[in-house]
C-alpha cells in the first residue's frame, strides 16, 4: 500500500489556499475525520485538505496540482472500506473533499432524471425524489452518509441490485475534472449516445484514478404502486437458490430484493441489538429477505408464490410484513449486520461475487478453507444472493477479542483473506463485487487479475494521467 507523492512546497500550498479562499481548506491538524478508515484497519494522512465548493475550483486545483506533480486523494463521504479515500504511508497528500459541492442542479421530471452534484448524500437524493413521487433505486446501508461522488467512483451495488442494476446502470451522465484540469461534461440525460467510447462508463468505478468526478445525471423510476417483504427460513444456500428460482418463475422481474443471511449472523444482530428479534418462531441455517415491488396486487402474488414453495417443499418457514413498521424490522436484521459485526470483533471482511450458480459451493469452500486455518473461528455469511455477491464477515472464537487473537496469531488476517480469494477464483469469481480495489486490495489485483487486464489498465492510467496524480497508490499503479 506504500504510495510516493511530491511534497507540495509552500508556495504551491498559498496557490491551492488561494483558489479556495478563506473556509475553503484545513489543515491536517483540523480534519481528523478525513483520516478515518470506518473498520478501524488505517488512519490516513495528508498535508492540506481542499473543500472547493463548485467544479471551476476543482479544475483550478487540479491544473496546479499536475503542474507540480502532486497527488490528490478525492473524498466523498469517507464510507469506502478499501482504503480508497485515505493515505495511511505518506503526510505530503492533498486530500480534495467534495462536502461542499452538495446541489441538486435539476430534476427533469419528462426525462425522468436528476442532476447532482458529487457530494449530494443519497439518502438526500432519495428524499428529493421522493417529493416529486419518484425514486433512485440504489440503496445501502450507508445511505445517511455516503455521497453519490463515492457511489460513482466505485461503481457501489447496494441491495437492489437484482432489479435496478449497480451504480453505473442508473447513471445517464458525468460531469468530471481529468487529470490535466480539463472539464469532462455529458450532462445531457440521454439515453442513447454511441459517439466513440463512453467516458461515463470509464469513469465510474475508476476509484478516483482517472479523474474527480464532480457531477452526475441520474435516473429517477416511478415509485412502485405496492411493495411486499417476506423473510424465510431455509436449510441451505442451495435451498435459496432454488427458492429463488421459483420465486422469479412466478413474479418475474418485480422482485427487488434478495438477501441471504446465515442464521448465525441473525442471532449476532438481536444479541447485540436487543431491541432486533427473529420473527420467525423456530431458529434455521439459513435466511432469505425477499422483497417484491410493482403494481397493486404484488403482495397477493408474493403469498400465493410462499403458498407454492411451501407445498413444493421449497420452503420450510416464513413471515410476510403487514406493515410499513414491521418491513424496517425485518431489513433492520440485515441492515444492522455490519455493526454487529464490528461489536462482535470481525478482522476480516470480504466482498466478493462469484456466479449464482456457485454461490453454495464457494460457501462451503470457503468455511472449510478458513477452519482449517483456525477451527474456533466464527464466519457471518451473507449478501445479495440474486446477483452472486456474498461477504465473509470472520470473527474471533467465542469469548476471544480481536486484539488477542491477531497477538495469539500473527498473519492470520492475511491468511484468511488469502483463503477466501483463492476459493473465489476456484467458482470463476471477483475479488471485489461492489467495494473496489482501493489500496487495501491492490495485491490482491496484481495476483488474481488476468495479465492483460492490468497491463490494459495500466495503458488507460497512464495515457489519462501520466503524471500519476490522481489517487496514485490506489486501483492500480501507472506504468509508462
Amino acid at each position: 500500500m506504500t504510495m510516493d507523492f511530491t511534497r507540495p512546497d509552500a508556495a504551491v500550498l498559498d496557490e491551492l489556499k488561494s483558489v479556495l479562499g478563506p473556509g475553503g481548506w484545513k489543515e491536517s491538524a483540523d480534519g481528523a475525520r478525513y483520516f478515518e478508515d470506518p473498520r478501524g484497519r488505517f488512519e490516513g494522512k495528508a498535508c492540506l485538505i481542499l473543500l472547493p465548493e463548485s467544479t471551476r475550483q476543482v479544475s483550478e486545483i487540479v491544473k496546479i496540482c499536475n503542474a507540480a506533480r502532486v497527488g490528490i486523494i478525492p473524498f466523498s463521504g469517507g464510507t469506502g472500506v478499501v482504503a480508497g479515500q485515505l493515505s495511511p504511508d505518506n503526510e505530503n497528500a492533498i486530500i480534495l473533499s467534495l462536502e461542499r459541492m452538495n446541489k441538486v442542479r435539476d430534476v427533469l421530471i419528462e426525462d425522468s432524471a436528476i442532476v447532482v452534484e458529487a457530494g449530494c448524500i443519497l439518502e438526500t437524493i432519495h428524499a428529493v425524489a421522493a417529493e416529486h413521487d419518484l425514486t433512485f433505486p440504489l440503496s445501502m446501508a450507508s445511505k445517511g452518509s455516503c455521497c453519490i461522488g463515492g457511489n460513482m467512483a466505485t461503481n457501489a451495488g447496494g441491495i437492489q441490485v437484482i432489479r435496478h442494476g449497480n451504480a453505473r446502470d442508473l447513471c445517464l451522465g458525468i460531469e468530471a475534472v481529468l487529470p490535466d484540469g480539463s472539464i469532462h461534461s455529458e450532462l445531457s440525460p440521454l439515453w442513447k449516445n454511441n459517439t466513440g467510447y463512453d467516458l461515463r462508463h470509464l469513469l465510474i468505478g475508476s476509484e478516483g484514478t482517472l479523474g474527480i468526478i464532480t457531477a452526475a445525471t441520474l435516473i429517477l423510476k416511478p415509485v412502485d404502486p405496492e411493495t411486499s417483504t417476506a423473510f424465510c427460513g431455509l436449510p441451505s444456500p442451495g435451498a435459496a437458490l432454488a427458492f429463488y428460482r421459483a420465486l422469479r418463475k412466478a413474479l418475474g422481474e418485480s422482485i427487488s430484493a434478495l438477501e441471504l443471511m446465515s442464521g448465525f449472523g441473525v442471532d449476532l444482530v438481536v444479541s447485540h441489538f436487543p431491541d432486533l428479534a427473529n420473527p420467525l418462531e423456530h431458529s434455521h441455517d439459513w435466511y432469505l429477505l425477499v422483497e417484491a415491488g410493482g403494481s397493486v396486487g404484488i403482495h397477493a402474488a408474493l403469498e400465493a408464490a410462499l403458498n407454492d414453495c411451501f407445498e413444493a417443499g421449497l420452503l420450510s418457514d416464513a413471515v410476510i410484513a403487514q406493515s410499513e413498521s414491521q418491513r424496517q424490522s425485518l431489513w433492520d436484521l440485515r441492515e444492522y449486520t455490519p455493526d454487529a459485526n464490528r461489536a462482535g470483533g470481525a478482522f476480516c471482511n470480504s466482498d466478493t461475487s462469484v456466479p449464482i450458480s456457485k454461490i453454495d459451493m464457494f460457501i462451503c469452500e470457503t468455511v472449510k478453507r478458513i477452519a482449517e486455518i483456525e477451527p474456533r473461528l466464527r464466519i457471518n455469511s451473507y449478501g445479495h444472493i440474486g446477483d452472486g455477491n456474498i461477504h465473509h464477515n470472520v470473527l474471533p472464537p467465542e469469548g476471544m477479542s480481536k486484539a488477542d487473537l491477531v497477538k495469539t496469531h500473527p498473519g492470520i488476517i492475511d491468511e484468511v483473506r488469502a483463503a477466501i480469494n483463492v476459493a473465489t477464483r476456484m467458482f470463476d469469481g471477483s475479488i471485489s463485487a461492489e467495494h473496489g480495489i482501493g489500496r487495501l486490495k491492490t495485491a490482491d489485483l496484481e495476483t488474481f487479475a488476468p495479465a492483460e487486464k492490468l497491463r490494459t489498465l495500466r495503458r488507460i492510467k497512464h495515457a489519462l494521467d501520466p503524471n500519476n496524480i490522481m489517487n496514485p497508490g490506489a486501483l492500480v499503479e501507472s506504468r509508462g
